[in-house]
């Protein structure tokens, strides 16, 4: 194993569904057992955990998952950059944003907008420490900035810890899955009711 990376389950999902890496090479990677990957690729865990780009993360590259698909014996290394942003982003307490990163924060809200469409505003604003207005700015593309902004993850910006992040992900979808559920439970009721209607005008 490499170490501890962003959000194993979600980069092991885009491993999955977008390389031709064995489930050993991913399990490595991702430092998961490879029956857990295999679980992921089953979807036997969950249906809703939103695969995350290593390439558009800055992990790796294109050119080492290529060399990795070719070749089932050779392991992923995770970019030396990223493990050191990584590593400073569990130490990440303070409620309080430098200002270094303060204007990435736009970067950061779009890269959560883009990649996880179930965190709410409210959740954003936690985890960026931004407001509604900006985030709906930037949703919209209203923002003043707009065409300078790029999707970037903020636990490498330095703006949040890979545990608050993950965490908010898991609720997210978590909240999502309920909400589903409870959709397709009033379908069901509904139409069992339209059904009974039916049969009751039959007689």
């Amino acid at each position: 194993m490499v170490g501890k990376i962003l959000m194993p389950k979600a980069t092991a999902v885009w491993l999955i569904d977008n390389t031709a890496l064995t489930f050993e090479q991913i399990a490595d990677f991702c430092g998961m057992h490879v029956l857990e990957v295999q679980a992921l690729a089953d979807r036997e865990q969950t249906d809703y955990i939103v695969g995350t780009s290593p390439i558009l993360n800055g992990m790796l590259s294109k050119e080492d998952i290529e060399k990795c698909e070719k070749n089932p014996d050779l392991r992923l290394v995770l970019n030396k950059n990223s493990e050191e942003f990584i590593r400073k982003s569990h130490e990440v307490k303070s409620r309080y944003t430098p200002m270094a990163h303060r204007q990435n924060r736009p970067d950061a809200i779009m890269w959560l907008i883009k990649n996880h469409p179930n965190i709410s505003d409210a959740q954003i604003c936690k985890l960026v420490r931004t407001t509604k207005s900006t985030i709906n700015a930037i949703r919209e593309r209203t923002h003043k900035s707009i065409s300078e902004i790029q999707p970037r993850n903020p636990v490498l910006l330095g703006i949040c810890s890979e545990f608050d992040l993950t965490k908010a992900i898991l609720d997210a979808d978590a909240k999502a899955e309920r909400e589903l559920k409870k959709a397709e439970t009033l379908a069901r009721k509904a139409e069992k009711k339209a059904k009974k209607t039916e049969s009751d005008e039959e007689k």
